[in-house]
């Protein structure tokens, strides 16, 4: 069994790959909740309907939000209302956010993603690493920040010193996949805001202790591979490159794979990490994202 630990974009377009060699019955996706927030009077688990979107192959890969087959009426009718939407929500996928609010009445978030996993069709498990959305607060130079206006609104702009979130119970079913894998991966989703909040949770770093991990690195050079994890690793204290998310996962860690071109860093991680592999982690075919997984699930090779 493989167990994947997801933000909701670089981890995503690893499991395209993914999902083809593997059986899908034998994949769990264990994804972060941080995101979780309601918007325009729905509930809104980002991360969680890109994974399931994903799988199920529907995703936008324009921007790994929502469906590639939407349309917006919802949405412009909304602001000819006079109503600006903080997040654009295409019409299919605010039905599933609709249905996922509904059901959150009489549902934990995990037996929601659930339903809506088999109404997908999807064969593999995706479980909320909690059914609790951690709080997070980015302290800026904007002053203090939540997570969604400093992406949205103020589009990753402001500098950051710091990132704070409490941390949440894990789900019984995210140590118990840990515990059962044959192999854990961690995608390349940011390791501050995607990973972390997984990590910190009560058991989740012992129930990785003792199974193999293996994680692609999100960096290529001093530059994220998307999104702003450069400034939240740099707010943290750790270096923003590959070196710096290995310190991240030093204490678990048994297979770190880096990018072609960072290869003067990988006698600095074999220091500390066991094995250390130097690929191209550029995910841009369908080719690539298959490669690179069967690189990552050793039997494979």
């Amino acid at each position: 069994m493989i167990s994947v630990l997801s933000g909701g974009t670089g981890t995503p377009k690893l499991l395209q790959g993914i999902k083809r060699i593997v059986n899908p019955e034998d994949l769990t996706v264990i994804v972060n909740t941080l995101e979780n927030d309601y918007f325009s009077g729905v509930y809104v688990s980002a991360d969680i309907d890109t994974v399931m979107y994903t799988l199920c192959d529907l995703i936008n890969e324009d921007c790994w939000y929502g469906r590639y087959d939407d349309t917006f009426i919802t949405h412009e009718t909304l602001k000819e209302l006079g109503f600006e939407e903080t997040l654009r929500i295409g019409d299919k996928d605010r039905a599933l956010k609709i249905q996922k609010t509904q059901l959150l009445k009489e549902h934990t978030l995990e037996e929601c993603v659930k339903i809506q996993c088999n109404s997908l069709g999807i064969k593999s498990k995706v479980l909320p690493m909690s059914n609790l959305q951690p709080k997070v607060t980015l302290d800026t130079d904007y002053g203090l920040l939540s997570f969604h206006d400093f992406l949205i609104k103020h589009k990753s702009r402001p500098e950051v010193y710091d990132v704070i979130y409490e941390k949440v119970e894990a789900l019984d079913s995210v140590i118990e996949s840990i515990e059962k894998s044959d192999e854990v991966i961690i995608g390349p989703s940011n390791p501050i805001t995607s990973i972390n909040p997984i990590l910190i949770m009560p058991g989740v770093e012992k129930a990785l202790k003792n199974t193999y991990v293996c994680s692609v690195s999100p960096f290529v050079g001093d530059d994220a591979i998307s999104g702003p994890a450069g400034k939240f690793m740099k707010a943290k204290g750790f270096q923003t490159n590959c070196v710096g998310v290995s310190k991240i996962y030093e204490n678990f860690l048994d297979h770190y794979i880096i990018n072609t071109n960072d290869e003067k860093y990988k006698h600095i991680i074999e220091e500390f990490i066991p094995k250390v592999s130097v690929d191209n982690i550029i995910l841009k075919s369908l080719d690539d994202k298959i490669n690179l997984a069967k690189k990552i699930i050793e039997r494979y090779e």
